[in-house]
């Protein structure tokens, strides 16, 4: 899986790039067919917004979060793209 990491208006440090990595190697475990990933961390006056694009094997993800922190913007994120990711695994498995 390759993570690609954006910054706009924030700057990226060696912290959360190393949080992002670990947050994300934790969909790995649900759904092993990730290619890439786009995570783009803005900040808008007082909101910290995390979003992401993941591409699977046949379709793409999107999901957005914001919080008064980055850190859990992130969280957020993850817990959206997890469930999105196991509702799309459910699917093809079914089918």
């Amino acid at each position: 899986m390759q993570i690609n990491l954006t910054g706009h208006h924030v700057e990226i440090t060696n912290s959360l790039r190393e949080y992002v990595n670990t947050k994300f190697s934790k969909l790995e475990r649900h759904f092993d067919q990730i290619n890439n990933v786009y995570v783009v961390l803005t900040i808008e006056k007082s909101n910290q917004i995390a979003e992401s694009t993941v591409h699977l094997k046949g379709t793409e993800v999107h999901a957005t979060a914001d919080n008064h922190d980055m850190y859990a913007s992130i969280d957020a994120l993850i817990d959206k793209l997890d469930r999105q990711i196991l509702k799309h695994k459910g699917k093809t498995t079914h089918h």
